[in-house]
């Protein structure tokens, strides 16, 4: 299937689909959105940039009748190409409006199959079965038109990702949405997905829907869209054609400045700090289970474990941080088998973890940022002593590691959650940096975080593999395990697999199971 030409001029008539007028929004003395206007025109890609709490979510909420604006209207075309008011602070008339919104954590009922997902909302009980050759029908001349295709009959639960969202996608089409909000839709594809993905959103276009695409890769941004427009701190800073945009203005109009490259040195690896030897571990499903696991780490190298979603990542980790035991196998640090797999023996052969849910397992929220810089470190005499806390020396622990990490926020005596989640990742690193660790486990160390703020979590790695730590990186993003990583392992259904080099297109292969 052939996609529109993005570097090229609109294919259209560039008739007005949306405008988005000086929209408002505050939470107390917080500006979500400052005077925000955006126009989308029909068949246009148009990409929605900007760091995290820039607005982007918000506005679109609005848009979507989930928040009703301070101030600001929109304005929506009709079938005949004439705008009207969109009545907001409602969902109904969104949808009725021909907006449809595709979330990045799917809404679909897994114990139906595709097809009543689609018809869901839209079909009363009695004339459910009654209107199903009708929507397949019509399903039909949508899958015809797009190129989308899913198991209509399959019920959503045994769907691979890929499918679940085309399901969503057809479902907004069903719906005759003519605007589609993604919002980060190839967060958990893989690359050849992510591919596909973009083919039928040009048919799409070409077919005469209008698209918002939400997304922090800014390499699918300048590959796959007509415009860009960047929010920052709630305001509308910048619009650019995607032909006249490259990486570093996008970013520099994200964050206000050139963002700082973060080269990965070529370094002479050490000898093995972590080694895996046909661990196993029986879990109820692929997310949490191994198959003869075998993985070596070594010091002043980085391993990234690349791979979709609920492949056996939480196993990995679990294993590696203490959380859980392996079945079968054996696991070394220093050459040294571990033979009591909880946290506090894992940190004491010298393992630092970065945890996938930084909120939930990083942080104790109702701590304060100087209790939770210390809380692995509790027997060490410079934290107590005697069985009580040094407040002083944790004090001034705390100030020097705060200024050192630029973690930011209402203070060292405040709770812990009270901090963003880039500011919680930089207490996290801070925490496990301060004590190097000779392996650090990084699992999706920079999901959620703006670019600015995952900028720095690289860079913090890249120094640490530089001191001699072995880095084990777990990320669902591949541009971020191919750049960071001297080695890929991808794992699949609970296996790992080496990847011979640091191929996009074979990588993403193996990620989706094709391991030869």
């Amino acid at each position: 299937m052939e996609g529109p030409d993005f570097s090229a001029p609109l294919p259209m008539t560039n008739n007005l689909v949306l405008s988005l007028k000086a929209l408002s929004k505050r939470f107390g003395s917080v500006v979500a959105n400052d005077a925000v206007s955006i126009d989308l025109h029909q068949g246009e890609v148009l990409s929605l940039l900007g760091e995290n709490g820039a607005g982007k979510t918000t506005l679109m909420n609005m848009l979507f009748g989930h928040y009703m604006p301070d101030s600001g209207t929109v304005d929506v075309a009709d079938m005949d190409g004439n705008m009207h008011p969109l009545t907001l602070g409602h969902p109904q008339a969104a949808l009725e409006a021909g907006i449809g919104m595709v979330h990045q954590h799917f809404t679909l009922a897994e114990n139906l199959s595709a097809l009543d997902n689609i018809l869901l909302g839209s079909e009363s009980l009695l004339r459910w079965r009654q209107n199903h050759r009708a929507a397949r029908h019509k399903i039909a001349g949508i899958i015809e038109r797009t190129g989308l295709s899913a198991p209509l009959d399959e019920k959503v639960g045994n769907l691979s990702v890929g499918e679940r969202q085309r399901v969503e996608i057809l479902k907004a089409l069903y719906h005759d949405a003519r605007i589609l909000v993604l919002d980060e839709p190839t967060a958990v594809l893989t690359p050849q997905e992510a591919d596909t993905l973009f083919e039928n959103i040009g048919a799409m276009t070409k077919d005469g829907l209008s698209v918002i695409f939400i997304s922090h890769k800014l390499r699918e941004v300048l590959a796959f869209s007509h415009r860009i427009a960047v929010l920052r701190h709630g305001r509308k800073v910048g619009e650019i054609a995607t032909k006249d945009a490259d990486e570093k203005s996008i970013a520099r109009m994200m964050v206000g400045a050139d963002t700082p490259v973060n080269p990965r040195e070529d370094i002479a690896v050490g000898a093995p700090v972590l080694q895996l030897k046909s661990i196993t571990v029986s879990g109820d499903s692929a997310r949490n289970s191994l198959q003869d696991a075998n993985l070596t780490v070594h010091a002043n190298e980085v391993v990234g474990i690349a791979g979709v979603s609920g492949n056996g990542q939480s196993a990995l980790a679990s294993i590696v941080s203490g959380l859980a035991g392996p079945d079968h196998g054996e696991m070394l640090v220093d050459d040294v088998a571990i033979t009591r797999f909880d946290p506090p023996n894992l940190l004491k052969s010298g393992i630092g973890r970065i945890p996938e849910d930084r909120h939930h397992d990083g942080v104790i929220g109702a701590m304060t940022v100087a209790e939770n810089l210390i809380i692995e470190r509790l027997n060490d005499p410079d934290v107590q002593k005697n069985g009580f806390l040094r407040q002083e020396i944790i004090r001034e622990h705390a100030q020097e590691l705060c200024r050192d990490y630029d973690v930011r926020g209402p203070g060292i005596d405040a709770q812990a959650r009270l901090l963003s989640g880039g500011n919680i990742q930089k207490l996290i690193l801070a925490r496990v940096f301060e004590c190097s660790p000779r392996l650090i486990l990084a699992n999706q160390p920079t999901r959620g975080l703006d670019l600015g703020a995952a900028n720095e979590v690289a860079r913090r790695l890249l120094e640490a593999r530089k001191r001699g730590a072995g880095i084990l990186l777990i990320s669902e993003d591949l541009d971020e395990v191919l750049a960071l990583s001297d080695r890929i392992v991808v794992i699949h259904d609970g296996q790992l697999i080496a990847a011979k080099d640091k191929d996009r297109a074979s990588i993403g292969l193996m990620m989706a199971g094709e391991h030869t």
